[in-house]
């Protein structure tokens, strides 16, 4: 029954869709455009107690998460660095705001650069590329970025399908450019998947249909699509045991190869495997706001910005006032704070986003006639092919655990290199600037700045891939020691163009002289 019923209220969408054109009224519209931003804001709160506590393991249905009036508010005020969902996308939004949405693509990477806000991962190593004079889409590739797979952009594509309403095509062009400012292949598909969820929930109820019609931006020799394929097939093969999906989930896409936190680690930031806990809280929840916050979540890893992402996909297909009321204790006295880094609310983006929405929908060949919006049919079409970490396979970690004094070596046989390790100081504005002059083979490779101030710090040291296959020695030089500061060298990860076989078998060891 209840499938007949969600199938009366998608007949009159996809019939006018079949015309070519999707007709709503302004008021659907702007109601769904606060539920999906109200859902990201729920999602995130929610999750947040339990970001990173739970990586390669579920979050057991025991285990107490809070809810309660006032906890909105109460965490919006008291940790506001919890809500980089919010502040990330809305840094994009406010440079749209100021110079039109056909704002160039260094307008919103500057702006992304030169935030207040602490970053991590491929955000952090996109802003480093930044403001050392690399621009996007270099930014983001994973060759000046290691952890260009990661997560980043999929927490901050909201924007990109709120302003779209049932145009993918369209939220993927918006993708394409700042995606690339932080991301590259499988990272930048996250984005551009959970974008056209988005626009597509603005038009169907159908959750199976709208990952299904998502995933079709997606090119499908990638391994994103190929993930997300799976998590569809195993629904449908365990349509009552998320745990089950989520398992099979673990066995066979767990592996991270890039993000060098990620390597040898429970520790998966990924894109895929994240936007795979949300695509089976989607699935499993059903509709159901509670079950899908509570399966989303539970899934662990990105337990914050995953709730996020599924809330506010779920939220923009209920509408705002269609979200449960529990989940929005506290929230109207929340939707008049700024996003810390922001000058932005709740209520301004509910209208500044349907201001936008309108125009890119006009924009597009769209219109507005009296209170009826109508929108341009697109199916979805697949974005370009890219792959990150090409022949590039981890195969040994050489722990270091040493300060930088003078100068540091270590030999490795393999096509590459990761080293980690760490200047930066959490919330220092401190100016100065380690430098380090790297060698390979004897040869230099780099010379880097490497900052002590948390925002403008380098995520790794140095790194190389693709490198010919042999053995390798990296050296490196301390230009300007300073008594004071200290440059800690964690481990270094080494990369082979084959992945781990018993043949190729490498153990961690303590390495270099």
């Amino acid at each position: 029954m209840k499938k007949l019923i969600i199938g009366l209220i998608l007949l009159p969408a996809m019939l006018l869709a079949q015309s070519g054109t999707i007709r709503m009224s302004t008021q659907t519209l702007q109601d769904k455009i606060r539920g999906g931003w109200a859902g990201q804001t729920i999602g995130v709160t929610f999750g947040g107690p339990m970001e990173f506590r739970y990586n390669g393991t579920i979050i057991n249905a025991y285990q107490p998460i809070p809810w309660y009036d006032g906890y909105l508010k109460k965490t919006m005020l008291e940790n506001p660095g919890l809500y980089d969902d919010l502040y990330m996308d809305l840094t994009f939004v406010e440079v749209f705001q100021k110079e039109g949405l056909q704002a160039p693509i260094e307008s919103h990477a500057k702006a992304y650069a030169n935030a207040g806000y602490a970053l991590w991962h491929a955000n952090q190593a996109g802003r480093y590329n930044i403001l050392h004079g690399m621009m996007p889409p270099a930014s983001g590739h994973w060759k000046n970025n290691p952890h260009a797979d990661c997560i980043d952009y999929q927490i901050e594509c909201d924007f990109a399908g709120l302003m779209s309403p049932g145009m993918p095509n369209v939220a993927s062009k918006i993708s394409d450019k700042i995606g690339h400012i932080m991301n590259y292949g499988d990272g930048y598909y996250g984005g551009v998947f959970l974008g056209a969820c988005y626009t597509l929930a603005f038009v169907s109820n159908d959750i199976p249909y709208v990952i299904n019609e998502a995933l079709k931006t997606i090119p499908k020799q990638s391994k994103y699509y190929q993930c997300i394929a799976d998590v569809v097939r195993w629904h449908k093969q365990y349509p009552t045991d998320w745990k089950r999906t989520w398992a099979a989930l673990q066995a066979k896409w767990a592996d991270d190869i890039g993000c060098p936190d990620g390597v040898f680690a429970p520790f998966n930031i990924d894109a895929t495997v994240n936007s795979a806990y949300v695509v089976i809280g989607l699935l499993y929840g059903n509709g159901d706001f509670t079950k899908t916050m509570e399966i989303t979540t539970r899934c662990g890893q990105d337990a914050d910005c995953n709730p996020s992402s599924a809330g506010g996909i779920l939220g923009t297909m209920l509408g705002y006032n269609k979200i449960p009321a529990y989940w929005k204790l506290g929230l109207k006295e929340a939707e008049d704070i700024d996003f810390k880094y922001t000058s932005t609310s709740l209520n301004d983006v509910y209208t500044i986003g349907y201001q936008h929405a309108i125009q890119n929908i006009k924009n597009n060949g769209g219109s507005v006639q009296g209170d009826q919006v109508i929108i341009p049919r697109e199916a979805p079409v697949a974005v370009a092919f890219e792959q990150s970490f090409t022949d590039s396979y981890p195969v040994e970690k050489i722990v270091i655990g040493k300060n930088l004094v003078n100068e540091y070596s270590f030999d490795f046989e393999g096509n590459g290199f990761v080293v980690r390790g760490e200047m930066a100081k959490w919330a220092s504005l401190d100016p100065f600037a380690f430098q380090v002059e790297v060698y390979v083979d004897g040869q230099l490779f780099e010379k880097v700045d490497l900052p002590v101030a948390f925002t403008t710090r380098r995520h790794e040291i140095s790194w190389k891939y693709q490198l010919p296959s042999g053995k390798h020695q990296v050296r490196l030089k301390l230009l300007n020691p300073t008594e004071g500061q200290t440059c800690k060298l964690f481990d270094a990860i080494i990369y082979q163009e084959k992945a781990f076989t018993k043949t190729n078998q490498k153990y961690y060891r303590l390495g270099g002289y």
